[in-house]
């Protein structure tokens, strides 16, 4: 095919790089009239000022109370004070959020120095600035209701589907809960909504590629992107979102039809990969280099990270009560999973145990949660010529001080788990080549052992098994200390140790360390690489049972809420649950976009076209991809272990309201009103006419008799939002289903 033929096809298909691809507002494509949100200007400015004014009202409303913490203000109050107190703290989340409260915190005067320990704690009692850090979340609450319209509005929706979604969110008593607290979920939203909302001004401009609103918006896009991931891990659901879009996109440019040459296609793919993942990751590194830069003391996270990290921080008294380790020192061993001490006494294994498996007989070796002068062992040499200091990959004995053996194993099944190996000591001389291990540290670059500072795992030089221990007690004749044994998995991460006392070392000499400690560096990459790996392991392993944590699958349906606050005294509670209505509501969009789906294809299968192309254009782009947000935002709790909440779907809830206005417009504005008229083969021409004199008061009348709907069920449940006391008989009456636990319901 000629250049000049393909070109005449491309303009002919209206498919060149101008018109590249079809838009979320379809006035490019379809002409300017045919698109509601452009008609009326004036009418959007007033509706958008008029739901802000109403957010405000309605998130700021008695933002003072309770005067006490709630649920989880325990945690990101806490975070917030240690930002200004510079101490260093461990959490699963990215910075960006916490740091926005801290200095919230510090606009107000706030220093950081209550704990938030408790929930129903009083804020007054501690002159915590509550209301203005509280005001953060709440303001940009109001920001999201602004994003929500105006992502309606650029995608092409008339005037009153953009006020129903945006309304729906205004009126959802989740939202307004989650939202107006010392939480994390606001900032969330504001930076997952403003994502979506730049990369639909983005791909309007599609047709004026590489000009300068062209690139504005893309990098914007970038951005917005970066800093959601910087408030929850949860953000890469988005990420996934625009990722999923910019493939579609370069799909369609790589269509030789569309007239781009490689040149031109690889252009659109470096802008889009220098926008979507060069700058995120640097926006992403750069809150964590200000997290690192200004928590530089020593604190409550310290214990999650490596040695060579605590050795970046000032006046940690781990690091200041280190004591280097010499060959013959005796030394106790505790355990960093379960915290127990290695421990030896002169009893020995039955002969039998209950299940009829034969032991060696030999003296127990055990885990005890209290130290006592059975947990000493004196560290050795493999060689006698050996001595100084014990360095990282050295083959040791450790000699039981009070009954004089070597530890020792060997192939014979553990007590309690026939798979790993018994631990045990035996006389000093004998055995040798069976008591040595290998002692090789968490912390490669580290290579001087010390106390307190030094994690490491003590691997058997002849089984290659690593000395361990669990939760599981012995039975009597242990005295029901811990289980320990050699872990055939030598590289698990529960294998690890820590010397916590060398006997002898008097307060002197401590003291005189501590003058010598020097705080060091680590290269950022280092300390940010380890950060994000404890994060991620530490958030999976949150899989402790809560009375108040749900499953995925009733989300949507609202089964089980959770209880933020409470006060016995007036029987007033936060209780956190949806405006049932409209969540109910927004399941059935779900429903009626899949089954919209399925019948057009359906219909086309059989060579009926059932929708005009610019409404089925719409449905496809614009609410195909809020469908696509929603189920990215929703789905992947079913592949998670830890422990979930009902919280957790509110990104995915925020997301359900814009599909639902998707719908109504698909329904009552665009005219197809019933599956009979929607499966039809009347023309287009009869569908349109008869459209126009129907839709003006349909439309409103739908969107109107929904929001005085959802209105009125968050009036109702509005004394579980704002902690309004109710009598005995109110609060059973708001109990609406039977898996919402209320407190005083009984």
């Amino acid at each position: 095919m000629s250049s000049k033929l393909r070109q005449r096809r491309a303009e002919s298909d209206g498919m060149t790089e101008k018109h590249s691809q079809v838009d979320y507002d379809d006035s490019k494509k379809y002409g300017k009239d045919s698109v509601p949100s452009q008609r009326n200007p004036n009418g959007h400015r007033l509706a958008l000022g008029f739901l802000c004014v109403v957010a405000t009202i309605v998130t700021f409303y008695k933002i003072w109370n309770p005067d006490e913490v709630v649920f989880d203000e325990v945690h990101f109050g806490k975070f917030a004070g240690y930002y200004l107190r510079r101490t260093y703290y461990f959490d699963v989340h990215p910075p960006l959020a916490k740091l926005m409260i801290a200095g919230a915190g510090y606009l107000l005067g706030f220093d950081g120095q209550y704990d938030f320990a408790n929930i129903g704690d009083n804020y007054l009692d501690h002159n915590v600035p509550y209301i203005g850090l509280r005001a953060l979340p709440a303001t940009l609450n109001v920001l999201c209701v602004a994003l929500i319209y105006l992502i309606m509005k650029e995608s092409g929706y008339t005037l009153a589907i953009c006020v129903l979604s945006t309304a729906m969110y205004v009126f959802d008593n989740a939202m307004v809960t989650q939202n107006r607290l010392i939480l994390l979920d606001s900032m969330l939203l504001i930076y997952m909504l403003a994502t979506m909302y730049t990369y639909i001004k983005f791909r309007k401009l599609r047709h004026e590629s590489f000009s300068v609103a062209w690139w504005f918006w893309l990098l914007a896009t970038g951005v917005c992107m970066a800093l959601t991931v910087s408030v929850k891990m949860v953000g890469l659901f988005l990420v996934a979102l625009i990722g999923l879009s910019v493939i579609y996109d370069l799909w369609g440019l790589l269509d030789i039809n569309r007239g781009l040459s490689m040149d031109q296609f690889m252009k659109h793919f470096y802008a889009r990969a220098f926008s979507f993942i060069v700058v995120p990751i640097g926006i992403y590194l750069f809150w964590f280099y200000v997290h690192f830069a200004i928590l530089n003391e020593s604190g409550p996270g310290d214990s999650f990270m490596t040695s060579r990290f605590q050795d970046t921080l000032k006046n940690s008294p781990l690091k200041m009560s280190a004591l280097e380790i010499h060959y013959g020192d005796e030394i106790t061993l505790k355990h960093k999973d379960t915290n127990a001490y290695l421990h030896s006494h002169d009893l020995h294994y039955p002969l039998r145990y209950e299940d009829g498996r034969v032991s060696s007989k030999g003296q127990q070796v055990t885990g005890v949660m209290e130290p006592d002068d059975n947990c000493y062992w004196r560290i050795k040499p493999n060689k006698e010529s050996s001595d100084g200091l014990v360095k990282n990959g050295d083959l040791i004995q450790l000699e039981h001080v009070i009954t004089g053996t070597n530890l020792l194993t060997h192939d014979v099944a553990s007590p309690w788990m026939p798979t790993n190996e018994e631990v045990t000591t035996v006389p000093l001389d004998t055995r040798h080549e069976e008591t040595l291990f290998q002692i090789i540290f968490e912390d490669d670059d580290q290579n001087v052992f010390e106390t307190h500072m030094t994690s490491f795992r003590l691997v058997h030089q002849d089984t290659k098994v690593a000395i361990w221990t669990h939760n599981k007690k012995l039975p009597e004749w242990g005295l029901e200390q811990l289980e320990v044994n050699g872990n055939k998995n030598a590289i698990d991460k529960t294998n690890y140790w820590s010397a916590q006392e060398i006997r002898g070392k008097n307060a002197t000499e401590i003291n005189a360390n501590r003058s010598v400690k020097e705080v060091r560096s680590m290269p950022f990459i280092s300390k940010f690489l380890e950060l994000q790996g404890r994060m991620i392991s530490h958030n999976a392993g949150l899989t402790k049972p809560h009375p108040y944590q749900s499953t995925p699958i009733t989300w949507p349906f609202m089964i089980r809420g959770v209880s933020y606050w409470s006060k016995e005294s007036t029987r007033s509670q936060i209780y956190l649950t949806g405006n049932l209505f409209g969540w109910y509501l927004s399941v059935g969009g779900i429903a009626v976009f899949a089954g919209i789906m399925l019948a057009d294809v359906l219909a086309r299968r059989r060579g009926i076209e059932p929708i005009e192309e610019p409404v089925r254009h719409r449905v496809l782009q614009s609410a195909g991809f809020f469908f696509i947000a929603w189920a990215l935002h929703y789905f992947p709790f079913f592949l998670m272990g830890r422990s979930l909440f009902l919280h957790h779907y509110l990104p995915a809830a925020t997301v359900n309201y814009l599909l639902l206005g998707a719908m109504y417009q698909f329904i009552f504005v665009d005219g197809i009103d019933s599956p009979v008229s929607f499966l039809s083969l009347k023309s287009k021409t009869t569908r349109q006419t008869s459209m126009k004199a129907e839709v003006s008061y349909k439309v409103y009348i739908a969107v109107g008799i929904t929001i005085v709907c959802q209105i009125a069920m968050f009036v109702f449940l509005a004394p579980l939002t704002y902690g309004t006391p109710l009598t005995l008989e109110e609060v059973q009456s708001h109990q609406l289903l039977s898996g919402w636990k209320l407190q005083y319901a009984k």
